[in-house]
């Protein structure tokens, strides 16, 4: 008997897309991609013939429509997240839907709302930082107290985009730091916490042409202690994160984006003793696309649901710019 396997639409061309997820999906053992979706046809044929997709479509409600798709994937721009996310479950099908999960906690709840009312079908949000084994091994330190009682976290993502047409760059589809980035950040010292914020202030730098923030230095403050997250849309690329704790820390380098062909690192740092952990090769968009297929065949959990995407976005609402 053939393995089942999810069958997958992607609803759009995005570079996330065919970059990462769609490469990620096409990997996993217990799903396949159908088809690809574009308002355009034209760019949906070629992004089909450069990706090895069978079927190209023209419009998105075709890929809805299909029905030889069992989940869609949605890597559009922020501002489209949710009103296609509710679109596609309103087809029947389940849904994994690119980070940030919309402009704001109220379109997030929307979402959850739709999510509740088809209990049978999936929705997770695309964080597939969390897949990554690095991660789990990090979250297992901390828990079992490697660097005693955690403390802080720092987070800085960064990135030089001066491209006007760019997403990232457009106020009204939810580009600037913050939403784009800034989401990684909260949503680690969340997730390393396990608790939501007391408070959470900032100060950002708005692009007086672009009119979205180019730079968010935020903190958060929590019961036990406290999370910096730095993000930037104009600074040189970086990714790092160091977590803190009354007896060490942990040091990240790459937490986000890490290379899928070489090991990975997490260093250890106990006074004057520095311990590199190795963490093999792997492609977290695979383990993404794994989980969540497994999550529809089996009725498990998907990676990372829908009510923490509603949270974290809960927290990014509650910046207090200073």
């Amino acid at each position: 008997m053939s393995t089942p396997r999810i069958r997958w639409g992607v609803l759009g061309t995005a570079s996330i897309a065919v970059r990462k997820v769609i490469p990620g999906l096409q990997a996993a053992g217990n799903g396949v991609v159908t088809a690809i979706a574009s308002r355009q046809l034209a760019n949906a044929e070629r992004t089909a013939t450069a990706c090895g997709i069978p079927l190209a479509l023209g419009s998105y409600q075709a890929l809805l429509d299909h029905p030889d798709i069992d989940a869609i994937y949605i890597p559009l721009p922020n501002h489209l997240h949710v009103d296609w996310s509710i679109l596609a479950l309103e087809a029947g099908k389940h849904v994994l839907c690119e980070k940030p999960i919309g402009l704001n906690a109220a379109e997030g709840r929307r979402l959850l709302a739709a999510a509740k009312a088809r209990p049978h079908l999936k929705v997770a949000e695309a964080f597939m930082y969390r897949c990554h084994p690095r991660w789990d091994l990090v979250r297992t330190l901390v828990n079992e107290g490697a660097i005693g009682e955690l403390r802080s976290v720092h987070t800085t993502f960064s990135y030089d985009n001066h491209d006007p047409a760019n997403i990232r760059n457009i106020a009204a589809m939810g580009g600037g730091a913050w939403l784009d980035i800034g989401c990684y950040g909260v949503s680690v010292a969340r997730w390393l916490f396990v608790d939501e914020p007391i408070s959470v202030r900032g100060v950002r730098d708005i692009d007086p042409a672009f009119n979205t923030d180019r730079q968010t230095t935020a903190v958060l403050q929590f019961a036990g202690g406290s999370a910096m997250v730095l993000c930037a849309t104009q600074l040189a690329p970086h990714q790092s994160v160091s977590i803190h704790g009354t007896t060490g820390r942990l040091e990240l380098a790459m937490p986000f984006n890490p290379p899928s062909d070489v090991p990975t690192t997490i260093h250890a740092i106990r006074g004057s003793d520095v311990e590199e952990i190795a963490v093999p090769p792997c492609d977290q968009f695979t383990i993404q696309a794994e989980r969540f297929n497994d999550a529809v065949l089996n009725d498990g959990p998907v990676p990372v649901s829908i009510e923490d995407a509603v949270a974290n976005m809960i927290v990014l609402d509650r910046l207090s710019v200073m």
